[in-house]
């Protein structure tokens, strides 16, 4: 920061909440005399970094920006027609400034506690809708992360139904003509699952071998053609074969959906429902079923239940946090969805409606007509008999595909170039008919001339893929059409949400920190959004320079030299880190070590991971302080010494804790032939004070959603790059499109190149404003505040773990088990919060009964002060029931939250007054965030499962019955 640069442009200043004066208070309060001494006091000298961090010194905001537009304007927009799942899309500018833009929808956190969350949750459910009437299926999930992981979801759950005679079928055909970056991920997917796929063309496909237990096909397919799969899907039927099905949505508002001509599973990618394509992503994949899978089905699904005044409220349904229940046994390891961006695609189908959105498919079917008719008129050959927007054009003798290529680039344009000589072209809403004549142009000289706009007509597929049933039929798809309305509806749910632009979140091991407008605002940028992941590299040089930058950054942070940017959430990182560690054996002629041990105090994506991985899970103990137990480790580590994988520890630990003995837990895991993973999680408190490569690690993964700003989006978009060591770095995923990763690349995790590209946009704004020493700042406010909140608590419940100096990391547990003898649940005081305005902590996790929390470096003193307020405030309303002075069934925790009706009754049935149940402290009657609903009936929702949008009136018989 140059010496004449004014405070306020300091962006640390911004970012951190604490003020100078601030931090002093909070020091004296816990007894250091400095923030380093507060560090030597927590970080144990062992492992502290004898080095200042290599990132740059900071940028103000304005020099950031400046910086950042010459990096975008590096990155060429072609027009792209390169299709194969990413699309050019046009954003309705209400969903864009409303919801992409606004933080009250981007800095919500995952709908845990519903009723803070009915917002997102109607959204949700508008997208669950969405999905399973134009796909013609039963059910679907709120998201997925990307088409490529939702196909590979649908293999593995396909792999787990077997019955009967086919329990030993192990294969997996897969037509060649599903995308190519689908198939590389199922690849990688398949061979820890011990599938063998099969990836041939269709009529290969033998269905009476006996080996096969589901089939993979693509509907229009990676040509673009159109194909009635109808007497496959029953040949595979008869002979007991699921068929998982990758569509699009658009092209369902045409064709046959997949569900009417017999599919089980349908996945695909919602990126052309108004979401940019952003380089390769965020973008909400979707996944739908059949009503019999339902309790099998990977991921989120959102239902509907009843609350505690019998009203319908929405909440997470069946799986809720299931890998973090069922760990190693749990089917997937799916943690982050792509919240904010299923929001955005089932708000697109809102606003367009049914006849909307079949006007632009129309529309660009027309225009791929068009251009057809027009090319065949030149002499070229249009490959596709049956098609929705993409053309596979053949050449005539004399054309050289290296020729169309050329004039393709002068005019800014992408194509499709198969190897045989094919160009293929994709159309999408953002095409006009200059556009097909400028294509035109690169055909032929007088290709522009030839544009036969007559030709255009409606009703060209054949009767058994013309769509015939009905979709969108709801109301909610035919009442906000006009941009008033539908500002209204999304204005209205947003009320409904408590976000950060309300109070903090202090969700222990989800580190909801500030989002800063100056890093979200580039993220709409069109140098940023309108970029194909698939594009040459040469136009994405903007993108290239700031992957590279942002690379040396983590790096640097974590003191590992590989880094790959690939996997589009933190469990994809950890399933990453994990694969590259058992190809990283198998060069070794190592490739039977199986065995993976977790401590079990680990996040619960850690075991289930690991299960995905191929390997089997061996819990190690921790001890009374919540460290792993060094015997118990020592003990499995020489005693599964020829099995063993990695050891996934998190550091620092779960319980909020620096472990003295974490170079000592590494070295045992290297002395028994084994590596170590780092879980990324709480990598918040290492910033700059110490780094998985010095406490010994071999591999980790970041979430970029939480030490590095990337919102939480109400659940997602998240980001898990991992970082590796020297002897690692062969092994990073790759991608089969754009090359990735090392010389021995494992296949892609991921269906993009750099997965969700657009985002790290937020991650490399972050770093570069913070520089060298704000970085270590923050990291050091982070257990300021957190030791700070735990002297204040402690005089008023245990604080579970703490450190040698009894000193908590960035996050610390508070026991609330004793309250159980009095009636009280510790999701009692979680809904009480809300009638304070606050989010919840982690409840019950990773110890049952307990509220984990991590206030962040970015919530002030006042902030933290309000929140210690309503929590000591809490337990004097539990010492009340403890003591008989209030009902231990009819009290203000038994009944949060209190919504504005309850309060606003005629009749007050409760023995306490509207005041303490809605106003328990001064500062909540200033800016009162009302639940919109009370405590809901999770059991009755699981009970009568309601996934759509269903009428109150159907709802309310469902309900009766």
């Amino acid at each position: 920061m140059s010496q004449n640069q004014h405070l306020s442009d300091n962006f640390v200043n911004r970012h951190n909440g604490p003020s100078e004066d601030e931090v002093a208070e909070m020091l004296k309060t816990v007894g250091a005399a400095s923030l380093d001494e507060l560090t030597e006091q927590t970080v144990p000298r062992g492992i502290r970094l004898d080095r200042n961090l290599n990132t740059p010194e900071a940028q103000t905001e304005f020099e950031f920006l400046n910086h950042l537009k010459a990096l975008a304007i590096k990155n060429k927009i072609y027009k792209s027609y390169l299709g194969m799942g990413y699309y050019g899309t046009i954003t309705p500018g209400v969903i864009k400034r409303n919801i992409l833009e606004n933080p009250g929808w981007y800095t919500a956190y995952t709908p845990y506690q519903a009723e803070i969350a009915q917002g997102r949750l109607e959204a949700l459910i508008n997208f669950q809708t969405t999905v399973m009437d134009l796909t013609g299926m039963e059910i679907a999930n709120a998201s997925l992360l990307d088409e490529g992981t939702a196909a590979a979801e649908a293999m593995a759950m396909l792999q787990s139904l077997r019955k009967g005679e086919r329990q030993n079928s192990e294969e997996f055909f897969i037509d060649e003509e599903v995308f190519p970056q689908t198939i590389d991920v199922l690849k990688t997917r398949s061979k820890p699952l011990g599938v063998t796929v099969n990836i041939k063309s269709l009529d290969q496909l033998d269905v009476t071998s006996g080996s096969i237990f589901g089939i993979m096909l693509q509907y229009p397919n990676n040509s673009g053609k159109a194909i009635d799969y109808r007497s496959v899907i029953e040949a595979a039927h008869d002979k007991g074969i699921m068929v998982v099905v990758a569509s699009d949505l658009l092209a369902l508002t045409l064709l046959t959906p997949p569900g009417e001509i017999g599919a089980d599973v349908v996945v695909g990618s919602s990126q052309r429902f108004g979401v940019p394509m952003g380089y390769g992503g965020p973008h909400a994949a979707f996944f739908a079923t059949k009503d019999e899978f339902k309790r099998q089905i990977p991921g989120r699904i959102i239902g509907v239940s009843v609350d505690s005044q019998g009203k319908p409220a929405y909440r997470m349904a069946l799986q809720t946090r299931e890998q973090h229940i069922r760990r190693e046994k749990a089917t997937s390891n799916i943690c982050t969805a792509q919240v904010l961006l299923a929001v955005m695609a089932g708000m697109y189908a809102v606003y367009h409606g049914p006849r909307g959105l079949k006007g632009i498919a129309t529309r660009i079917h027309s225009l791929t007509q068009a251009l057809a008719k027009s090319l065949e008129s030149l002499g070229f050959v249009n490959k596709n008999e049956t098609y929705f927007d993409t053309l596979r054009v053949g050449l005539p003798d004399g054309v050289n595909q290296s020729d169309v290529k050329k004039n393709a680039e002068s005019a800014m344009m992408n194509f499709r170039y198969f190897e045989n000589g094919d160009i293929g072209i994709s159309l999408d809403e953002t095409t006009n008919t200059a556009d097909v004549s400028n294509i035109l142009n690169c055909f032929s000289e007088t290709g522009g001339n030839a544009l036969r706009l007559d030709t255009i007509a409606e009703g060209t597929f054949p009767d058994s893929l013309t769509r015939q049933s009905d979709y969108l039929t709801h109301p909610v798809f035919h009442s906000y059409y006009s941009e008033h309305e539908m500002l209204r509806y999304i204005k209205k749910l947003e009320n409904k949400d408590l976000s950060l632009a309300h109070s903090m979140i202090s969700l222990g091991s989800c580190t909801m920190k500030l989002n800063a407008t100056t890093e979200m605002e580039p993220v709409t940028w069109p140098e940023f959004g309108n970029i194909h992941p698939f594009a040459p590299i040469n136009q994405a040089r903007g993108y290239t320079e700031m992957f590279s930058k942002l690379s040396e950054w983590l790096s640097d942070i974590t003191g590992f030299p590989g880094v790959s940017l690939q996997p589009n959430s933190g469990a994809q990182g950890e399933y990453a880190g994990l694969m590259v560690i058992r190809s990283y054996h198998e060069s070794k002629g190592e490739g039977k070590r199986n065995v993976t041990l977790i401590p079990s105090s680990a996040h619960g994506t850690n075991p289930a991971s690991a299960v995905m991985a191929g390997t089997q899970v061996v819990i190690v103990k921790c001890d009374d302080k919540g460290n792993i137990d060094l015997d118990d480790l020592k003990a499995k580590a020489e005693q599964y010494r020829e099995q063993l994988v990695a050891l996934m520890v998190t550091y620092p630990s779960t319980h909020g804790v620096f472990e003295e003995s974490i170079k000592d837990v590494c070295k045992i895991i290297h002395d028994n032939g084994g590596l170590v993973y780092m879980d990324g999680a709480n990598m918040n408190a290492q910033v700059g004070l110490t780094s998985p490569a010095e406490i010994g690690a071999d591999v980790c993964h970041l979430n970029l959603h939480k030490t590095f700003c990337i919102p939480h989006g109400g659940g997602g978009p998240g980001m898990g790059p991992i970082c590796v060591a020297e002897h690692l770095t062969p092994f990073l995923p790759g991608n089969p499109v754009i090359k990735t990763g090392g010389e021995k690349a494992i296949n892609a995790i991921s269906a993009a190149p750099f997965g969700s590209s657009s985002i790290m946009v937020i991650s490399y704004a972050y770093i570069a404003m913070m520089g060298r020493d704000g970085l270590k700042k923050a990291t050091q406010l982070a257990i300021l505040n957190a030791n700070y909140m735990k002297e204040r608590l402690a005089d008023h419940f245990p604080i579970l773990y703490t450190g040698k100096n009894n000193r908590c990391a960035h996050e610390m547990i508070v026991d609330c088990r004793a309250f159980k003898k009095f009636g009280v649940e510790v999701e009692d005081i979680a809904k009480r919060l809300m009638d304070y305005g606050f989010h919840a902590p982690t409840v019950s996790f990773p110890v049952p009964g307990t509220l984990m929390i991590e206030p962040t470096e970015s919530e002030s003193k006042a902030e933290l002060d309000r929140f210690c307020d309503a929590l000591i405030t809490i337990r004097e309303e539990v010492r009340e029931i403890e003591q008989g002075n209030a009902d231990p069934e009819n009290n203000v925790l038994k009944n949060a939250p209190h919504t504005l009706e309850m309060s606003l009754k005629e009749e007050w049935n409760y023995p306490y007054s509207r005041s303490k149940a809605v106003f328990p402290l001064d500062f909540v009657k200033e800016s009162k965030f009302w639940p919109s609903v009370g405590r809901i009936d999770n059991a009755y929702g699981d009970r009568n499962l309601f996934c759509a949008c269903v009428p109150v009136e159907e709802f309310k018989e469902g309900v009766s019955a």
